[in-house]
């Protein structure tokens, strides 16, 4: 299985043509010339890789600066809404 950093280098190079070479978890959105309105449609092919939901409050376009943070972001949201549909599940959904 994909580690999330693969997952993400993949995604990165299909929409913005980097070298993998370029693309390490202490690497910069600003060293990658990403700016604000390429992080937000990126985000939208994040939540689809990775089948999340990024919930605008938590994903401030300021607070990630690195790739790492990305990862952090991206493990802690998929853990998150992985945890809550189970329990809905095992609760038997919404009635």
């Amino acid at each position: 299985m994909a580690t999330t950093l693969e997952r993400l280098k993949k995604l990165f190079i299909a929409k913005f043509d980097f070298k993998i070479e370029e693309l390490t978890p202490e690497t910069t959105l600003e060293h990658l010339g990403i700016d604000s309105l390429d992080k937000i449609e990126f985000m939208f092919d994040i939540e689809d890789e990775f089948a999340i939901k990024i919930p605008d409050e938590d994903f401030k376009a300021t607070a990630l600066t690195t790739i790492q943070d990305i990862i952090d972001a991206v493990d802690r949201f998929v853990v998150e809404q992985t945890a809550a549909s189970q329990k809905l599940t095992a609760s038997g959904g919404n009635r």
